[in-house]
């Protein structure tokens, strides 16, 4: 059973500057409540390292790679493939640009394959609200950036 979560917010700063808070990786660790670190050059294929909180333990490390790149608007990316597409996974980030310096970011995620019960089952909860977190952070972060 797929794993699958949607969520989006309309914030008062024009797209360029959410997309700018997405990108800006090194400052993740100020108001990302997720993913605390993260690195990538944003070419397709290319890596991105990131550093999150999911389960005990503390933070996890995991490297996923770009997907696809649409420059100001988009950008994707997906983990290594697993043995005979057990487990599979998505995320995408969205800028859409609504006029009169107003934007709205959608957040899209989703894990899926023969295997992908297992982690909703064991982390579905924590990664629907981790992810719901984030688009609720980028907002505030944004809507600052733009009144600086």
């Amino acid at each position: 059973m797929a794993l699958i979560t949607d969520s989006s917010i309309d914030i008062d700063a024009p797209a360029a500057v959410v997309w700018q808070v997405l990108t800006d990786f090194d400052a993740y660790g100020e108001w990302n409540p997720f993913q605390r670190e993260c690195s990538s050059t944003l070419k397709p294929g290319d890596p991105i390292d990131m550093r999150f909180h999911l389960g005990p333990g503390g933070l996890k490390s995991k490297r996923e790679y770009i997907y696809e790149v649409d420059e100001g608007r988009s950008f994707s990316y997906r983990m290594k493939p697993a043995p005979f597409g057990a487990v599979r996974s998505l995320r995408k980030h969205t800028v859409v640009d609504l006029g009169e310096g107003r934007s709205r970011y959608e957040s899209h995620f989703e894990i899926t394959g023969p295997a992908s019960a297992i982690v909703k089952l064991m982390f579905g909860k924590e990664l629907v609200g981790s992810f719901a977190a984030v688009t609720e952070a980028i907002g505030p972060r944004a809507e600052e950036i733009a009144r600086a």
